[in-house]
């Protein structure tokens, strides 16, 4: 029985070596590679894909940016978060939603009361069904959220070139770019947490005609700073002069985008002031909590023989 058992594992072992052989032999040859750049959309315009290496993304990494919300003792500037509302309400609020952002949380900008419901007013929102038991569309009230500009998310897909805009909510908080080794070491005692306005300011800013040899996709537009390819289907949606600020700061691409990058991060964590300074009080009572346990321990065991 033991040597009809090693014969079939033989016969078996023998097989198979044999199709490996023969699979080797038939394998057609690797392709060449190409100099010539594919579309951006498969193979970006970087450095390594033009000889046929896998592409990252993004092209170009953002730069850190200042911002006065860094750092353990940060804070929001209210005058740039009212810009950034501006920005926000006239270009990117026809194509983005805020679904998950009450307009009551607006006094957090500075805004009484009264000018928080004047600006809800202008908004209108379903609501129903009435008596009737039909659906009916009224004034929008602050404890309303921001409406959708699209009925759903087929209506923003068809009408942004097949690619519905992400809702604005929380992106400040759900984009950014990984830093790496050893940056990332760094940020965790630089508290840096600045990753996604740092992406939106670059990408808003990023938009640039694709390098010689890179093509892109019709109907998409060439950006480095994008995530997830060499180009993307929203158009550039900010240039000078396109929002008046009441303030007189800058009408220029890059305040714009500072501006709004900051009033997303606010939208995202609207609590981010109340929660370093928690942190900070935290801090300070583990250093204080830690020197009476020390002394603590040394006046318990002073007496004692070690």
């Amino acid at each position: 029985m033991k040597h009809v058992l090693s014969g079939l594992l033989s016969a078996a072992f023998l097989t198979l070596a044999t199709d490996t052989v023969l699979a080797q032999e038939n394998a057609p040859a690797p392709a060449a590679s190409h100099d010539a750049a594919a579309p951006a959309g498969e193979h970006a315009g970087a450095e390594g894909e033009a000889h046929g290496g896998t592409p990252h993304f993004p092209i170009k990494k953002p730069a850190q940016m200042s911002w006065s919300f860094a750092g353990p003792f940060g804070h929001y500037d209210k005058a740039q978060l009212q810009r950034g509302l501006k920005v926000y309400t006239e270009v990117c609020s026809a194509c983005h939603s805020m679904n998950l952002v009450a307009f009551r949380t607006l006094r957090g900008l500075g805004y009484s009361e009264a000018q928080v419901k004047a600006f809800a007013a202008n908004y209108e929102v379903q609501d129903g069904p009435n008596a009737e038991g039909e659906m009916y569309t009224r004034k929008a009230l602050p404890s309303d959220h921001f409406p959708s500009p699209f009925a759903n998310a087929e209506a923003a897909a068809a009408a942004n070139n097949g690619a519905a805009p992400p809702d604005m909510s929380l992106l400040a908080k759900a984009r950014g770019i990984e830093r790496g080794f050893p940056t990332f070491v760094f940020d965790i005692f630089t508290q840096y947490q600045e990753g996604g306005p740092d992406y939106i300011h670059a990408l808003l800013t990023g938009y640039q005609e694709p390098p010689k040899g890179v093509e892109v996709a019709p109907g998409t537009h060439y950006n480095p700073y994008f995530a997830n390819a060499a180009a993307l289907a929203m158009a550039k949606p900010l240039n000078d002069g396109q929002v008046t600020y009441d303030d007189g700061a800058p009408a220029t691409v890059d305040q714009y985008s500072r501006d709004v990058a900051a009033f997303l991060m606010w939208a995202a964590e609207p609590h981010l002031e109340e929660r370093k300074r928690t942190g900070f009080m935290v801090m300070i009572f583990l250093v204080i909590f830690t020197g009476l346990i020390y002394l603590t321990k040394r006046a318990v065991y002073a007496a004692k023989d070690h």
